[in-house]
């Protein structure tokens, strides 16, 4: 039960810091869905770092390290709505605009990971 708790809290947590994040990103563009690339690649590089951070420099604690991920990450991230986002690009005839978007996310988010990772190591390691 104190598992969901944490979870649930950090689940608000990364809820509201979504909808705040990808609303000023978002206020700059108009049809590409920069606010939902923007928190993929945060997410993405944040749960790269605190996984390897935690792998490498034990400096997470199982509990801390799931209200981390899972919780506030969890819920940060948003890969179903950059999934309806982008088909609704594709639906809507902005075929480059779709594969911009899906490539960029793709591969930036990957990078992100990696980012996480190289900074983990080399704080650690």
């Amino acid at each position: 039960m104190e598992e969901i708790l944490i979870i649930g809290i950090g689940g608000a947590i990364g809820a509201v810091l979504r909808f705040i994040i990808s609303g000023m990103l978002q206020s700059s563009f108009s049809a590409f869905p920069a606010g939902t690339l923007g928190v993929n690649v945060t997410g993405s590089f944040f749960l790269g770092f605190i996984m390897y951070a935690a792998e490498f420099g034990g400096v997470f604690g199982e509990k801390m390290r799931v209200f981390l991920t899972i919780g506030i990450l969890g819920a940060f991230t948003t890969m179903s709505t950059f999934s309806y986002e982008s088909f609704k690009l594709f639906e809507n005839g902005y075929t480059l605009l779709f594969l911009i978007n899906v490539f960029a996310t793709v591969l930036l988010t990957l990078l992100a990971v990696y980012s996480g990772r190289a900074l983990a190591i080399a704080i650690w390691r």
